[in-house]
């Protein structure tokens, strides 16, 4: 667990050093990124800590990897299946993948059952 930890925060670490720096990348080279992430058990919104069986990530990605997610998911949510009523919120999703835009920018959100590596929903409402 301390070694994902540290990969974590290495990879923002990268992710704050590569946007100070103003650094280019061409297409095909990996890119860092801003994002967060909770391991739980349980299920999102009922969190509690993750046990030995019952292991989950929920990962919530920001910035331009965020915009680019998003803009590559249209169409939006119906409204009537929308989290939210604001009108600058904006919702797209793909299966267990959602992205939003809003007032504070774009966000998206995805995870994974460590015990079985199937990909399940990053966020709740």
């Amino acid at each position: 667990m301390k070694q994902f930890s540290r990969l974590v925060l290495g990879i923002s670490f990268l992710g704050l050093s590569a946007a100070y720096a103003g650094e280019k990348y061409e297409w095909w080279q990996y890119k860092p990124f801003k994002g967060s992430y909770l391991v739980y058990s349980g299920s999102l919104g009922e969190e509690q800590q993750a046990t030995s069986n019952d292991r989950k990530v929920s990962f919530n990605v920001g910035g331009p990897l965020a915009k680019e997610m998003f803009d590559a998911m249209y169409p939006d949510v119906k409204a009537q299946e929308k989290c939210s009523s604001d009108k600058d919120y904006r919702e797209r999703s793909k299966g267990e993948l959602s992205c939003i835009h809003d007032r504070d920018g774009y966000r998206c959100f995805f995870g994974f059952d460590l015990r079985s590596g199937k990909s399940i929903s990053g966020a709740t409402c």
